[in-house]
């Protein structure tokens, strides 16, 4: 019972350090906030233009937030654009439980390579990583390097932005969900 508590006081703890970004953000707000991760997208992955213009459609997160201690939650809204049109509205939503520690803000993007893939995804009434659809997630950085002719999964998938200390890196169990906007 006292784990339960430190986790409570834990979570609200996150939601007060990241309140200003934490409410449902309009269509205009979740548009601008898109367009400046893709940006950093952009200058931190040397080929995300040319993997953004080869896919059939992309979905944003701007801002997903998780805490935990223990027991963790996460959650964040995006945009699936296809073309560079916004077409729809989503968030996504996990719970976990194993050793977590801490607080984080990131930013998800996801690549859908295949018209397939792209058409499973809308056509869901609840798309959960890991059940529904898998995800290659891309890991980059101080020294990694990755080839893109050799990128053959449907559907893609890269982390960047962490703000905060977390351990446990991973989008498996991920629920996403269209929100009407």
């Amino acid at each position: 019972m006292k784990y339960f508590y430190r986790t409570v006081l834990l979570m609200v703890l996150a939601l007060v350090v990241f309140s200003g970004d934490l409410y449902a953000a309009s269509a205009i707000e979740l548009n601008a906030k898109a367009d400046a991760s893709l940006k950093e997208f952009y200058s931190e992955v040397g080929p995300a233009k040319r993997l953004v213009a080869k896919s059939e459609g992309v979905l944003i997160f701007p801002s997903v937030y998780k805490a935990g201690f223990g027991v963790g939650g996460e959650y964040g809204e995006g945009v699936l654009r296809i073309k560079e049109t916004s077409v729809d509205y989503y968030s996504t939503v996990a719970a976990s439980i194993g050793f977590q520690l801490g607080a984080q803000k990131k930013t998800i993007v996801l690549l859908f390579m295949t018209r397939e893939a792209l058409e499973d995804f809308r056509r869901s009434d609840g798309w959960e990583i890991g059940v529904d659809g898998s995800v290659a997630l891309v890991e980059f950085g101080v020294g990694k390097k990755f080839d893109t002719t050799n990128i053959k999964d449907p559907i893609i998938g890269f982390v960047f932005g962490n703000k905060g200390l977390m351990y446990n890196l991973s989008l498996e169990g991920s629920k996403i969900t269209r929100m009407n906007k």
